[in-house]
């Protein structure tokens, strides 16, 4: 097999985008599952922002001289999210899953980012099992939720837009909580106007970069995130990570009317800190 793996260029996001969509659909839909990307246009616009990104390692699979596949390494934090990772229906079981994996691990090692994480579908056997051989371990189990707005109000606290000022108490509450900041992460919410700080007595106690698939949250207690959830004008994308452990929140989401769309598993490599409060994960980690 003529496999070659490079540098991904902007040329590249229509090949690559329809091939996500072909292969997120196709593989969902064998499962009963609804696919990620409703469209191809919408895959083909994500793989486009990412190629465009300077802190996000993007890698493409040729096989002679064909696009079958792709990787992303999202750099930005000190832990480093795979994904998405694709690979063409039509010459999968090749390995080139392998090798994609395999080569943005190298590329963390290179760059010296020890912790390394993705979120997998828990329904495909196959890519657990390839994660669980490259090193990867099973860490959280969790439940993609969607539904109508809430528009609701947790009492005594009180939600707004993030700003700058916001920056220092927000990575504050994430290293507390996770023993790492997402400072790369909110730095990009913040200029896209997605973030969102919740506020008790004055104080911050809570943020999210937006409740969605790609999003990610924290807060002092459930009743932050719970704030977060509620004031959201919509669940970006197929929905936002609950960790399904957290029963009570599970509980009080199912409770306001959304539902559970899938389970994921949240899978790390390298140092993990177990979270010391309430956190809702985004697709990377």
């Amino acid at each position: 097999m003529n496999l070659n793996l490079r540098a991904a260029s902007p040329d590249d996001a229509a090949s690559a985008g329809e091939i996500a969509y072909t292969a997120f659909k196709t593989i969902a839909e064998r499962h009963g599952f609804p696919p990620d990307f409703p469209s191809a246009e919408v895959a083909t616009g994500l793989i486009g922002y990412l190629v465009s990104r300077a802190d996000v390692y993007s890698l493409m699979a040729e096989l002679d001289g064909r696009i079958v596949g792709s990787n992303f390494l999202w750099e930005e934090n000190e832990v480093a999210g795979v994904g998405p990772i694709t690979v063409d229906p039509a010459v999968q079981n090749s390995r080139i899953g392998r090798r994609l994996m395999e080569a943005v691990i190298e590329r963390a090692r290179v760059q010296e980012i020890a912790a390394v994480r993705l979120v997998q579908a828990a329904y495909h056997g196959r890519s657990l099992s390839l994660y669980t051989r490259l090193g990867f371990v099973v860490r959280e189990p969790l439940s993609l939720m969607q539904g109508p707005a809430l528009r609701s109000r947790v009492d005594g606290t009180a939600v707004r837009v993030a700003t700058d000022a916001d920056l220092d108490a927000a990575n504050a509450l994430c290293q507390r909580i996770h023993g790492h900041t997402r400072a790369g992460e909110l730095r990009v919410a913040l200029g896209q106007g997605t973030a969102s700080v919740v506020e008790r007595d004055g104080r911050l106690t809570g943020y999210t970069t937006g409740i969605g698939f790609f999003g990610h949250a924290v807060g002092e207690t459930m009743q932050d995130v719970e704030a977060l959830i509620g004031a959201a004008d919509a669940f970006a994308g197929p929905g936002f990570l609950v960790p399904t452990r957290d029963a009570p929140l599970m509980r009080w989401c199912l409770q306001s009317g959304l539902r559970v769309v899938q389970p994921m598993t949240l899978m790390t490599m390298g140092p993990y800190t177990e979270p010391r409060g309430a956190f809702l994960p985004s697709i990377l980690y």
